[in-house]
């Protein structure tokens, strides 16, 4: 008889949905959609069908252990809405997964794909494991169990998962592999963020930064900003966070702050963020970085002055507590739901245009979406390719959510996800209801 040791990842059970005025990732979601539902008088029964999830899947995921015992974690997959196409969306590896959190996440993916016109729909998963506690074994072993306990929901015509917190490529090959051997050919098309020598696309860790990089430019010139030497502010020195550093450092725009979890490095004249990203590759931390800049908190760090805020790190990183001390002429969102949406009404009563994830960071869908493409189709594409069909996607986005505002008089967040909620609506009203 195996010994089975109980789960040690996480303290407590998944926790139940929070109540719309909560300030957490769902109730921003949900409120925000139920904004827009309403704006749009969205038929009730149309309504009802858009606010619940397609289906909700768990499973146990049972894993021997490198110390020959077994522990059993949780696994999930939340599917939001496939009136559009498959699902697509990330799978995390995280000790306090929250179902709630994936409700908003597979939600927030079937409205970004929804914006950017692209034929697919919304989901999110992932396993109740916190990898740094866990072995590169034992995280094999449950990623395969969770791919194979997910094998009638999954697929390149089903859902497709995309790497997110806690995952990486060699995971998605892992994953892939193991539906490949249960189908008995190679089955690239199931994920994304795959490594290039299996499918992969170029690109992929630099696609959010470069959507990113192209929604700031129709922004500076949307808002009449310079288009040279703004004073940015960027919270998060991640993938995202650190690779847009760069980009627009060498745009020659002004790079004043980046931060981290334990706060951010700050000079009002400009960063040196080759140096500070060659310091961070090095040393896996900003904290102690050689130059002239003085070290602040994350919580100064969003107050100080500057001409664009970028938040990459967190949710709700700007909330109703510190909305009024934010002191930046735009805010772009490079994170999921960096804004609540109760600071968002508030930035916009104070004149704080917002350019919301939805819009903002969907180059990595882009980028997800490009991948299943090209797997469908047996094609690699060039990276010049790449680059300008992800100029495009964003560019159209743009434009489209632009003259939705402009119709109906609303924020861009509004605008954004009225388009969004429009497009999946149809789509859900012309394929009807199967008995």
């Amino acid at each position: 008889m195996h010994e089975v040791n109980a789960i040690d990842d996480a303290d407590t059970e998944l926790p139940s949905t929070p109540a719309l005025d909560d300030e957490s990732p769902f109730a921003t979601m949900m409120s925000l959609y139920d904004e827009a539902a309403a704006m749009l008088g969205v038929d009730p029964s149309n309504y009802a069908i858009l606010r619940k999830p397609d289906r909700e899947t768990a499973v146990a995921i049972p894993v021997e252990l490198d110390d020959g015992t077994w522990t059993v974690f949780d696994g999930y997959r939340i599917q939001h809405n496939q009136g559009l196409g498959p699902f697509i969306g990330p799978m995390r590896l995280t000790g306090d997964l929250k179902i709630d959190e994936l409700r908003a996440l597979a939600a927030w993916m079937t409205w970004k794909c929804a914006l950017l016109d692209i034929p697919l729909g919304g989901a999110a998963g992932g396993i109740r494991l916190n990898p740094r506690k866990r072995s590169r074994g034992e995280i094999e072993r449950a990623v395969r169990r969770y791919a194979a306990g997910m094998l009638d929901v999954i697929g390149p015509d089903r859902d497709i998962l995309t790497p997110d917190v806690g995952t990486d490529a060699t995971m998605m090959a892992w994953v892939m592999d193991t539906v490949s051997t249960h189908e008995r050919y190679t089955v690239s098309g199931v994920v994304t963020g795959k490594p290039i020598e299996l499918g992969g696309t170029k690109l992929n860790d630099q696609a959010p930064a470069l959507g990113l990089r192209v929604v700031l430019r129709l922004a500076i010139e949307a808002y009449r900003l310079e288009e040279r030497g703004l004073h940015i502010h960027i919270q998060g020195a991640g993938q995202v966070g650190s690779t847009l550093s760069r980009l627009l450092h060498a745009d020659g725009h002004k790079i004043c702050a980046l931060s981290e979890i334990g706060g951010a490095v700050y000079n009002e004249a400009g960063l040196d963020i080759p140096k500070l990203l060659a310091w961070l590759d090095e040393h896996g931390s900003l904290s102690g970085a050689p130059g002239s800049h003085e070290w602040i908190s994350n919580a100064e760090m969003l107050s100080r002055r500057c001409d664009i805020l970028i938040p990459c790190a967190v949710p709700n990183a700007i909330r109703f507590s510190n909305a009024d001390s934010i002191q930046a002429k735009l805010i772009l969102e490079g994170a999921h739901g960096p804004v609540s949406a109760r600071a968002d009404r508030i930035l916009h009563e104070r004149g704080i245009p917002v350019i919301p994830d939805i819009l903002a960071n969907a180059g990595g869908v882009l980028s997800d979406y490009f991948e299943w493409v090209q797997n469908r189709q047996g094609l690699a594409w060039i990276e010049p390719v790449i680059q300008k069909r992800l100029s495009r996607f964003m560019t159209e986005a743009w434009h489209s959510v632009s003259e939705v505002q402009m119709r109906y008089g609303v924020r861009m967040r509004m605008a954004a996800n009225m388009l969004a909620v429009d497009r999946v609506a149809k789509a859900d009203q012309l394929r009807g209801i199967y008995a």
